[in-house]
């Protein structure tokens, strides 16, 4: 059997936890800025976890991560 790649886009905007789940960016923190608050700027750095039917894809496409 050969091996599986990557899918490079999803492995480039995920990352994995320990525990196998993944975590994924917040949109909305690109531009237009200056209407959002601090607040709400703040807490789109954090990551957030992938829904469960997210991560059903996510793991087909990421066989190794």
């Amino acid at each position: 059997m050969p091996k599986l790649k990557s899918h490079r886009g999803a492995a480039k905007r995920t990352k994995t936890t320990g525990g196998g789940k993944i975590v994924l960016n917040h949109a909305n923190k690109s531009h237009i800025l200056t209407k959002k608050s601090k607040k709400r700027k703040r807490n789109l750095r954090k990551g957030f976890l992938a829904s469960a039917g997210d991560t059903v894809v996510l793991k087909k496409m990421l066989p190794y991560g």
